[in-house]
């Protein structure tokens, strides 16, 4: 656990600390689009973000591969060396999108050949443990088509999520300690080494996500563009290729019996992630319902709308950090609801749980205006929006504009009307990284 944990922290340090970098070659480079009509921040905003990613998965490798434990793995396994690659081909087009707005049919082409990259160095399907039968073992073709397809669909589906600053690195690192869990259960409490690739990439993501959230929350100061959500994507879905696919079902000895009840034992966590159904149940979801929503209307499956769950949120009148945690809190649920159930899928505490929290998170959906007051004990340790306001200080502040307050309070409404910024590097949440924000120097010359 320690290494993996070293690994982790490693990770998320590198691609903390180029993320500030990053942000100002972004701007330099001019990877920076206007406001477009179905955006929700209001200013031009660098993206590039997925480079500082990519460095931290190759900086996690590395020091995986000089660790007294995890470097055995490299030496058994070529399914590091095959996510490498496939990163860097799928994050390669992610750039050059970011830059130059590839076409959505020739990113779909690199996605297949990024999933066909893994497949050729080893990372594949090779059977699938199925209900009342048993491990179904899967020819070439066949596990190079499932692993293609697992690969193109969790790649879009956080492609689809990325839509609000901070969602889709929280919804995947969420997800990512979910499956380290189950992974790190399975190869050590089992034995099992084939769970290790699996542990291990688990681990690199949460590092990845966990280096670039501070710079990602709202107000973002850079987004990680297609190159860093493809990225997370692939290695979210080689990591469950990995454990799905890789690991026999028998080998757990959940039972004295046959093969076909452990497989039917592991049921719950198996075939959602191979899906994937549970571990990114909610970009899933977005990603079919906006594929339906898109045909139906005679559309392009690829055409872009405001449409997506988290616009949704917006327009019933959540703010954007409050939707943001809403989507997270029905990740977690859906994702550490599996891996409860996996451990222990007789128990009905855990169905009554999950019932629970889901009347909870349906009760906060129907309450978008409502905000939290912490109490007077708790106000030094939490933000300025959830403390109780004292009507004598708003007695000094009553000449402040309307546009001040509403500009310091990210809890607070979006503006029904929003006059699009032009790209620029003045202007773009703050002019360098560790530069003020836009909106700092706004109340600056609002005094």
């Amino acid at each position: 656990m320690r290494e993996y944990l070293l690994t982790l922290c490693i990770t998320a340090a590198v691609t903390y600390l180029l993320t500030g970098p990053v942000r100002k070659f972004a701007i330099v480079a001019g990877a920076m689009p206007e406001i477009r009509a179905r955006d929700v921040h209001r200013e031009p905003t660098p993206r590039l973000g997925g480079i500082a990613m990519f460095f931290g998965l190759c900086a996690g490798l590395l020091v995986a591969d000089h660790l007294t434990n995890l470097s055995q793995l490299f030496e058994k396994s070529n399914e590091p060396r095959a996510l490498l690659s496939g990163a860097a081909l799928i994050w390669l087009i992610g750039v050059l999108d970011d830059k130059f707005e590839i076409d959505a049919l020739i990113k779909l082409g690199g996605q297949m050949i990024a999933a066909g990259v893994m497949v050729m160095q080893g990372l594949t399907i090779l059977w699938l443990p199925i209900p009342g039968v048993g491990s179904v073992a899967l020819t070439q073709w066949q596990g190079t088509l499932l692993t293609v397809a697992l690969v193109v669909i969790t790649i879009n589906a956080v492609n689809f999520v990325d839509g609000l600053d901070g969602l889709a690195a929280g919804m995947v690192c969420i997800a990512a300690t979910a499956f380290f869990l189950y992974a790190y259960r399975i190869w050590y409490s089992y034995g099992i080494e084939a769970a290790a690739p699996a542990t291990l990439f688990a681990a690199i993501l949460m590092g990845m996500c966990l280096g670039f959230l501070p710079h990602n929350m709202h107000p973002a100061r850079i987004f990680m563009g297609d190159s860093g959500s493809m990225l997370i994507g692939l290695v979210l879905a080689a990591g469950a290729i990995s454990v799905t696919g890789q690991v026999d079902p028998d080998a757990l000895k959940l039972f004295a019996g046959s093969e076909k009840e452990a497989v039917h034992q592991t049921v719950p966590v198996y075939i959602p992630l191979l899906l994937p159904l549970t571990i990114i149940a909610v970009p899933a979801a977005d990603l079919i319902l906006a594929i339906v929503r898109r045909t139906w209307r005679g559309q392009s499956p690829f055409a872009a709308d405001r449409g997506h769950l988290h616009h949704r949120l917006l327009e019933i009148g959540h703010s954007h950090s409050r939707a943001v945690l809403i989507m997270y809190f029905w990740s977690a649920l859906i994702a550490f609801g599996a891996l409860t159930y996996s451990v222990n899928s007789a128990s009905m505490w855990i169905v009554l749980s999950v019932v629970i929290l889901s009347t909870i998170g349906l009760v906060l959906l129907l309450l978008p205006r409502f905000t939290p007051r912490a109490p007077r004990w708790a106000e030094a340790f939490v933000p300025p929006r959830y403390r109780r306001r004292r009507a004598a200080a708003t007695a000094p502040e009553a000449s402040a504009p309307a546009s001040y307050e509403a500009a310091g309070d990210d809890d607070e409404e979006e503006p029904a009307h929003r006059t699009p910024v032009a790209a620029g590097v003045s202007g773009v949440n703050g002019a360098t990284a560790v530069g003020p924000r836009a909106r700092l120097a706004d109340r600056s010359r609002s005094r």
